[in-house]
């Protein structure tokens, strides 16, 4: 066997090749992770035949559904992964079950929660006081203890888009609106302690019926609106 003297081209290309060998694991220990958390406003994707769901849409967006958002996503600002924890149907009680077996992230990350409108549904839209408080104070619970910042509180939409008539829920409108104001104000002071507020409700209503399925669910329109209201606060914690 003969030695030789590395060349400088020789060594240039080991020095190449084991930069490139070191890229991916830094850029692996630098991957964003998105969470989602709370309800179907987030958990949405089996009310469109695409599947398709805001956080899905937040990392990587479809191009060929929503051509306006090309290039505005996490995967275009260096990638990122999802977690998905969000489930149709939860109210605040159910929020600690998604937590079960998370690991607080050691990498630039941030939370989605949805939280608030299956509580109305079951009682919080005719409460006199003692359920709002119970909401408020389970809520400050799990989101003190959830390892990840920011939180980026997401309140509740309404699907009738302010018109009375429209009202579904069996409980004079006045009170049911006043409740649902009540909850938002949870919400948003929740948004500010632990992170940012996200505006839903405003956003809904400047939409119309098309972005609802079944009375009260997000269409696909809906989730890619959820996925716009969501997107500037979004981006800018990937900087922060």
């Amino acid at each position: 066997m003969s030695w030789r003297t590395p060349t400088r081209r020789g060594f240039g290309a080991c020095s190449a090749a084991w930069l490139a060998g070191t890229a991916l694991p830094l850029q692996a220990r630098r991957m964003f992770t998105l969470y989602t958390f709370g309800d179907s406003i987030l958990d949405c994707g089996h009310y469109n035949e695409h599947g398709v769901h805001p956080g899905q849409l937040l990392v990587r967006n479809d191009d060929r559904l929503f051509p306006e958002f090309k290039g505005q996503d996490l995967h275009s600002r260096g990638g990122a992964r999802l977690q998905h924890r969000a489930v149709d149907g939860a109210t605040v009680e159910g929020l600690p079950a998604q937590v079960r077996g998370l690991v607080a992230p050691d990498k630039p990350s941030a939370a989605l929660i949805t939280v608030g409108g299956n509580d109305l549904l079951r009682g919080l839209a005719a409460d006199r006081g003692g359920g709002l408080r119970a909401f408020e104070a389970a809520l400050d619970r799990f989101l003190r203890a959830l390892p990840i910042r920011p939180v980026l509180v997401g309140n509740v939409y309404d699907p009738t888009v302010g018109d009375d008539s429209r009202n579904f829920l069996g409980i004079e409108a006045r009170i049911a609106r006043a409740n649902h104001q009540r909850v938002n104000d949870v919400l948003a002071q929740m948004g500010s302690r632990y992170g940012q507020l996200v505006d839903l409700h405003g956003h809904f209503l400047k939409g119309d019926a098309s972005w609802f399925t079944r009375t009260i669910e997000p269409s696909l329109r809906g989730a890619s609106e959820i996925r716009r209201a969501f997107l500037p606060a979004v981006l800018a914690s990937v900087t922060t």
